[in-house]
């Protein structure tokens, strides 16, 4: 470092001077004044050593300096008035980071009279740059928040996710934490690859965070952001159906009688015991066998501490498994956040079923919301939502009703016919497909 002149370090501001310092080794430096702590850096440049806490050796050519007494006693009057200005600009000095504080006008009474008037606003104070920040720390914050990195996407089960940069998109220690936010800003879905830069973890933290996203897919973030919404695309009535082939007669029941396809909207409903649980699972058992590219996620909100326990141990592990016991707004939630990342799945071209157990414990316009989620997007792609109740809440595609008496006679498939339906069944399966499901009616009722 070359030797540099009192005057220059003078004009320095202070936090250049605590930079010099922790690079000269200069012990306790922030504790010092300005002046002395010039006359620490001019004295170890010159080969002096600096005293213990930061004081200083005595130097013949600087002029002495009184020393301020702590106490009350002993000092005159207009030292005690002239102390709180002096610490208050001492204060000002020893905080680079922050906006100098004013000095107190007057004492007296409890409250301490600020002028607030140059205090900078919440926001300017947080776009300010930190120049100051960076050189005290080494530069390592400035350099960390100009690395950029790109790994894939994987979601959390909270709405978070993480960047994973390993090969194979396998965890590592050099993983990225991506905000809930940033996922629902950006509409992130598992798989996506993104790219942006990174700051340092904070003390409690454990991996870096991403700072923002530059790019998804290898489009700029801006581009894809500026997309319509979801709930602002066309909306058609199913058009695909799922063919399960199933050789469950329930499934072959629902394949027949009430048709599902890709953007339905199916409630399964009937009264308590009538296997509205078990009708949703050998559903999303079908519905895995039949597409491994379909993006399933099963919520069980408000269900049975055994059926979590059955789903679990089952092909298709919940994203969120939350009993009865469990409060109406948590519920609401964990349905919200799988409904939304079936939302970006079908933005983006892709097809998304989510199944619900059940939407009985849900406040009403959660459970509409979640049901009017699902759609099919001509051109693109779907989400279709398959959730049990007791009774259909209305705007069903799709209603698959439950017989009590048939159940409770356990007489499999315990459809009822008469409440069962599904709209324009004919672009499902066809005009002969449709006559076929009223040619079944018929002979029910006769």
């Amino acid at each position: 470092m070359p030797v540099l002149e009192r005057s220059a370090l003078a004009d320095s501001p202070l936090a250049d001077l605590h930079a010099i310092a922790s690079e000269l080794g200069i012990d306790g430096f922030r504790r010092l004044r300005k002046e002395d702590l010039i006359d620490a850096i001019v004295a170890r440049q010159g080969g002096e050593p600096a005293a213990a806490n930061g004081a200083v050796a005595d130097d013949d050519d600087a002029p002495a300096r009184p020393r301020r007494r702590r106490g009350g006693r002993g000092r005159s009057r207009e030292e005690r008035e002239e102390e709180p200005e002096a610490e208050a600009e001492a204060v000002a000095e020893e905080e680079p980071e922050a906006e100098a504080k004013p000095a107190r006008r007057e004492r007296g009474g409890r409250g301490r009279d600020r002028d607030r008037g140059d205090r900078p606003e919440r926001g300017e104070r947080e776009e300010r740059p930190k120049p100051e920040r960076d050189r005290e720390r080494g530069g390592k914050a400035r350099e960390e928040g100009e690395r950029s990195v790109e790994g894939v996407v994987e979601l959390a089960d909270n709405g978070s996710g993480f960047l994973r940069l390993g090969k194979g998109g396998t965890p590592s220690d050099d993983d990225v934490y991506v905000s809930a936010a940033q996922v629902r800003r950006c509409e992130l879905v598992d798989g996506d690859r993104v790219g942006g830069p990174v700051r340092a973890p904070r003390r409690s933290e454990r991996f870096p965070s991403l700072v923002r996203v530059d790019t998804i897919n290898g489009r700029s973030a801006d581009e894809v952001s500026d997309g319509v919404r979801f709930d602002e695309l066309p909306a058609g009535f199913a058009t695909e159906r799922f063919a399960f082939g199933a050789e469950d007669e329930t499934i072959k029941a629902i394949e027949f009688l009430t048709p599902i396809g890709r953007g339905s909207r199916v409630t399964i409903s009937g009264a308590a015991h009538t296997g509205k649980s078990e009708a949703l699972r050998r559903l999303a058992t079908a519905l895995a066998e039949l597409d491994a590219e379909l993006e399933q996620a099963v919520v069980l909100a408000g269900a049975r501490p055994e059926e979590i326990a059955e789903w679990r141990d089952g092909p298709i592990a919940p994203v969120a498994a939350l009993s009865f016991a469990a409060g109406a707004d948590a519920q609401a939630q964990a349905v919200e956040r799988a409904v939304d990342q079936g939302k970006r799945v079908a933005a983006r071209g892709g097809h998304a079923v989510v199944l619900i157990d059940t939407l009985a414990g849900l406040p009403a316009a959660a459970a509409r919301k979640a049901l009017a989620a699902a759609r099919n997007i001509p051109g693109g792609g779907s989400l279709t939502v398959i959730a049990t109740a007791e009774t259909p809440l209305g705007g069903e595609t799709t209603v698959v009703a439950l017989d009590a008496e048939l159940a409770g006679a356990r007489r499999y498939p315990a459809i009822d016919l008469l409440a069962s339906r599904t709209l324009r069944p004919e672009l499902l399966v066809g005009e002969a497909g449709a006559e076929a499901i009223a040619e079944a009616v018929r002979e029910h009722v006769e």
